[in-house]
C-alpha cells in the first residue's frame, strides 16, 4: 500500500488482512449453562483442555459445562480469628498470668490514663 492510502486511517483498530487462504485450527463448540437459565457456546481448540466453569456472557454468573462433570470444590481454610492467632503464640496459663498482671496494674492506679480535653469539658 502506498503511504497515501494509509493516511487518515486508524491502523490500530482496522485490519486490512483477509482470512482467505488461511487454515484455522480445528475447533469444537462447547456449551455452558448458568444458574439463571442462560445457555451459550464457546469455541475451543480440539486440543485444548475444556474448563468445567466459564463466566456467563449474559449475567456474569458462573456457568457450568453442559453434560460435564461438576468441578471439585476446593477445600478452604477456616478463617483464623484473633483468638486463634493468640493461642498459637501463648498457652492459656500464660494468658491468665498476663491478664492478672494487667488487672493488678489497673487496680493499683499506677497506670496513667490520659483524659481527652473534650471529655474534661463535659464533666465541668
Amino acid at each position: 500500500m502506498s503511504e497515501r492510502a494509509l493516511r487518515g486511517t486508524r491502523l490500530v483498530v482496522t485490519s486490512y488482512e483477509t482470512d482467505r487462504g488461511i487454515d484455522l485450527a480445528p475447533r469444537q463448540a462447547v456449551e455452558y449453562a448458568c444458574q439463571n437459565g442462560h445457555q451459550f457456546e464457546m469455541p475451543f481448540s480440539v486440543e485444548a483442555e475444556i474448563p468445567p466453569e466459564w463466566e456467563c456472557k449474559v449475567c456474569g454468573a458462573q456457568a457450568l459445562l453442559v453434560d460435564g462433570e461438576s468441578p471439585e470444590e476446593k477445600k478452604g481454610k477456616p478463617a483464623r480469628t484473633h483468638w486463634d492467632m493468640l493461642m498459637e503464640r501463648r498457652t492459656r496459663e500464660e494468658l491468665e498470668e498476663v491478664l492478672a498482671e494487667r488487672l493488678a496494674v489497673l487496680r493499683s492506679g499506677a497506670m496513667n490514663i490520659a483524659v481527652h480535653p473534650r471529655d474534661s469539658r463535659k464533666s465541668a
